[in-house]
């Protein structure tokens, strides 16, 4: 499959580690690549990084572009953007995805300013389609999707006279393949091709800060709406969450009135998670709030208001108050 006009992914690495967010942009790289008849490519930096990015085959990559240098061991803004740069006018892909994580957002927008081209920030579906403008219709152009106006619309974006089109996805809403160990890539070697004078700054200390919660990770989640903000329906939350082997988590209400660390959001604007079971108490159900938890493999939703959008995606609801309903579910669960 000839590397002309790929899909690419920009590699985030920590500690010779890479990011889960891309091994989930090639997944969605090789569903997209697919549509298009092109390869998936990638383009990386870091120091002694060769070992782990063979592990990219696994997810659907077909080449790596990877330059190695120990002033790349940690990311900084200026000498990676100058590399990326490099490597898009070098390989000319003609789609490039970065997680729209702080590493992403910096970088992204540096390239796109230096190319002159578009970039779609946050998007949290991507596809391919065909799109017409002033008679004039763009055939394989990339559909750039993303909430709007506070979530309250989604818009679709598309530059397709950008080349290449650019977009930062958001964590965790692009479904990681299961690797397959007979996946190969190939690794081409790319000089570095800044000067000394590039690297404006050196990293003396980092100092990490650990989450309080691992949403992303947790296969069952408790999250607390504002229905159950109250001291005595936190600590229910809580009980119950500790009782079942799981984490807690919170809408954003709960989070913005600083009565949980903004670790434990999940929606839109926090955490895209996807645990075997979301047990969403008092919890309204806002599109914000769905986006980001909406394919849980199995939802309860316990909420006063038989309305309550969140039931609309629930596999099992519970008209009632969380005070009343939790203890009953916290017993009946320790009795079994």
């Amino acid at each position: 499959m000839s590397v002309e006009n790929s899909v690419m992914v920009f590699i985030e690495q920590t500690d010779n580690r890479i990011a889960d967010v891309s091994k989930e942009l090639i997944s969605e790289a090789r569903r997209l690549a697919d549509q298009l008849g092109v390869a998936v490519s990638a383009v990386a930096m870091g120091h002694q990084l060769t070992s782990e990015l063979l592990t990219l085959g696994q997810y659907g990559c077909d080449v790596v572009y990877y330059t190695d240098d120990p002033r790349l061991a940690r990311f900084t803004s200026v000498p990676y953007a100058k590399t990326i740069v490099s490597v898009i006018k070098k390989y000319a892909p003609q789609v490039v995805l970065y997680g729209a994580t702080t590493t992403g957002r910096d970088v992204a927008p540096h390239v796109a300013s230096t190319l002159r081209c578009g970039l779609t920030a946050d998007c949290t579906s991507l596809a391919i389609g065909d799109f017409t403008q002033q008679k004039k219709t763009y055939e394989n152009a990339l559909l750039q999707i993303r909430p709007a106006f506070g979530g309250n619309i989604v818009a679709t974006i598309v530059s397709p006279e950008s080349r290449p089109s650019m977009a930062t996805v958001r964590e965790g809403v692009m479904r990681m393949a299961d690797p397959d160990p007979t996946g190969t890539v190939q690794i081409v070697d790319v000089p570095l091709a800044i000067s000394d004078d590039d690297f404006l700054t050196e990293i003396i200390e980092v100092i990490r800060q650990e989450r309080s919660v691992d949403l992303k990770g947790a296969r069952i989640i408790v999250s607390a709406g504002m229905g159950a903000a109250s001291p005595e329906g936190l600590e229910l939350v809580q009980k119950l969450a500790a009782a079942l082997g799981g984490v807690v988590g919170a809408s954003r209400p709960v989070v913005d009135g600083g009565i949980l660390s903004r670790d434990h959001q999940v929606g839109q604007t926090g955490t895209t998670v996807r645990p075997n079971l979301y047990i969403a108490c008092g919890i309204s159900g806002q599109i914000q709030h769905r986006a980001g938890m909406g394919e849980s493999k199995r939802i309860i939703a316990i909420n006063t208001d038989p309305e309550a959008p969140i039931f609309e995606i629930a596999h099992y609801g519970i008209v009632g108050d969380v005070t009343d309903v939790l203890p009953k579910m916290i017993k009946a669960y320790k009795a079994k």
